[in-house]
């Protein structure tokens, strides 16, 4: 955990100022600023929009019967995209207009969902059988009306 933490909160940033120095270099400061504001700008209105159709598939699936699993694990997606793109910078405004990308998106989730699965996290419990043996007896308790 610490090597990831190590990379978030010193190199990210390193990396931030080193590429926002050299683009002001070539563009100029306020260019520079001006286009940070305006990938923020566009990154949100592109979040909101695939946010708007993750939760509808979600609810579809839902609707359905069945566990939006990848729908929630995409939402996730979405959370950190967003705070990538509220970041100022462009190297985490890439990482987060490419988790924006649904086919990118995609694929990180099922990798995750894969890593998690040989990990042994996510692991469904098989459904236990009752046999006929079984002690345990089902039953509704009736409120009864006088």
């Amino acid at each position: 955990m610490f090597p990831v933490l190590t990379i978030i909160f010193l190199i990210v940033p390193a990396v931030e100022i080193l590429l926002l120095i050299q683009v002001g270099a070539v563009i100029g400061g306020w260019w520079t600023v001006s286009l940070v504001i305006l990938t923020a700008i566009i990154g949100v209105q592109l979040l909101k929009f695939q946010g708007i159709s993750t939760l509808r598939r979600a609810q579809e699936k839902m609707q359905s019967g069945s566990m939006p699993a990848q729908e929630m694990l995409e939402g996730i997606g979405l959370i950190v995209a967003g705070a990538f793109l509220l970041t100022p910078g462009f190297f985490t405004d890439s990482v987060g207009f490419c988790l924006l990308i649904p086919p990118i998106r995609g694929f990180l989730v099922r990798k995750v969902v894969a890593s998690a699965a040989v990990s042994g996290r996510f692991v469904q419990q098989p459904p236990q059988s009752h046999s006929s043996h079984s002690n345990i007896i089902d039953g509704v308790n009736y409120k009864r009306e006088d």
